[in-house]
């Protein structure tokens, strides 16, 4: 059952406000959210967490219900193509005639059936009360019967009767049973290659919830002093990160606070040290930030740059960005300055700078970890869109690089179109540059493949599946 297979998102009808049980339907307001107005879940939650937790009071509304909630949330998004598959063959309808409020009752309670140790009575009796709450009697009862075929098997027997045997499809198999569109996995399959094991340890990792993982920005805080939080570890690669264990809070580390630190993955900060890593020739004394929205490799940068006595400009063409990045650079030790500026016709003279990073916008597929409902949304064409502003972002970048200069070209997908395919293109039009091979920039980290350029990803390297290609200006 593929995710076109639903109705096209609509208004739902205003519901009843519930009496009882603040954790379902609080899971329950936050998918409407992403359903109705293309609202991205980890921006969605954290407000109704807020709200529910002063409602409620903390007696009513703890930890473990703030956790249980974001479970809810979050798994029936990351699954939602195997549930849909599953309610599509426990009802007599297609699922595009299944109101979407009432899809989404029944894919959180086919998640608490499926996807938790929540016992199937007790999934079955809340997903039912929530329902008659926020949907009525009638549309309750619907709920009822279909759940109750759902528990009558656990999520491998549902997937050996509503998944295409492997042999017969291999992607319309995988697409079912790791909850990810067809082109998805095709295109993730293609970017990584090689066999089975592969592409099914990269799709179950993007099932897994992420880490938290915390950046110490040279200069203003350590990784020592963010080792002295509870739930506190080490990162693997970045000498600046740190991992918070399940139920770490970074709103409650000090550094965060304060912006002397940040939350960011560790591919992200791998990227700024792989620029400021890379070998140089002449002078190291103005850097730029070319997409530097929202804020969180132009504050490293900052403060890397600051250590070498360096200025970066960082750019941003969205003018509410602009102000996520002046915020996060506030503070920062060393010279910088924050413009709203579009990157492919630039304020700046050609050859101006000696680093350049260019994290272009993409398909985001390499953050499916983080952002679930995203694949759910993209679309092959959505490639199309992107490949011009990519290859002019690029296009710039090489031009405001001086001869000698290194540019990081970035992105937050492993698609081939968004990255080889991109970097390929634009170095064939622009005489008088070369690939660096970007993998002794990032010490210590393996599996960076035959190179030159890398690409993370979540099953190997525990991070957002990013790339990066390192360009040296030539002439």
């Amino acid at each position: 059952m593929s995710e076109q297979s639903r109705r096209p998102r609509k208004p739902s009808k205003p519901y009843r406000r519930p009496q009882k049980d603040p954790v379902r339907i609080l899971a329950f307001e936050a998918l409407r959210a992403v359903d109705e107005r293309d609202a991205y879940a980890n921006l969605v939650l954290p407000p109704l967490l807020r709200k529910a937790r002063e409602k409620e009071g903390p007696e009513k509304f703890d930890a473990r219900d703030a956790a249980l909630a974001t479970e809810l949330v979050y798994g029936t998004l990351r699954r939602q193509g195997t549930y849909d598959a599953v309610i599509a063959d426990c009802v007599d309808r297609p699922l595009r005639e299944v109101d979407p409020p009432v899809l989404d009752v029944l894919s959180l309670g086919v998640h608490q059936l499926l996807g938790t140790r929540i016992p199937s009575h007790a999934a079955v009796s809340a997903s039912v009360e929530l329902a008659r709450v926020v949907l009525g009697d009638g549309r309750a009862k619907f709920v009822n019967a279909v759940l109750r075929k759902v528990a009558r098997d656990d999520l491998d027997g549902w997937l050996e009767r509503v998944a295409p045997p492997y042999d017969e499809d291999p992607e319309d198999h995988l697409a079912v049973v790791h909850s990810h569109p067809r082109w998805v996995v095709s295109a993730l399959w293609d970017s990584l290659g090689g066999g089975r094991a592969g592409i099914e340890d990269l799709l179950a990792a993007d099932n897994e919830r992420p880490e938290v993982t915390l950046v110490a920005r040279p200069g203003r805080a350590t990784r020592e002093e963010l080792l002295g939080e509870e739930a506190a570890v080490p990162g693997r690669w970045s000498p600046y990160a740190v991992r918070l264990s399940e139920g770490g809070e970074p709103g409650a580390v000090e550094a965060v606070r304060e912006g002397r630190a940040g939350v960011q993955d560790e591919g992200s900060q791998l990227v700024a040290l792989a620029l400021a890593n890379a070998p140089l020739d002449g002078p190291d004394r103005r850097w730029l930030d070319g997409c530097a929205g929202p804020g969180g490799k132009a504050a490293l940068l900052g403060a890397l740059a600051a250590e070498r006595g360096a200025f970066l400009l960082a750019s941003e063409k969205q003018p509410h960005r602009a102000g996520l990045v002046a915020g996060a650079l506030s503070g920062n030790p060393g010279p910088y300055q924050v413009i709203a500026a579009d990157g492919t016709r630039p304020p700046w003279r050609p050859g101006s700078f000696d680093r350049v990073l260019v994290d272009v916008p993409c398909t985001g597929l390499g953050a499916l970890r983080r952002r679930p409902e995203a694949r759910w949304r993209r679309r092959p064409e959505d490639l199309d869109g992107f490949a011009p502003l990519q290859r002019g972002l690029l296009r710039s970048a090489l031009e405001a690089v001086r001869v000698g200069g290194v540019v990081a070209y970035a992105t937050c997908s492993p698609h081939l179109a968004e990255t080889r395919a991109v970097v390929a293109d634009v170095l064939k039009r622009v005489p008088g540059t070369e690939l660096l091979d970007a993998r002794p920039t990032l010490p210590g980290v393996p599996a960076l493949g035959e190179g030159p350029d890398v690409q993370l990803w979540p099953h190997v390297h525990g991070t957002d599946a990013m790339y990066l290609a390192l360009v040296r200006r030539t002439s």
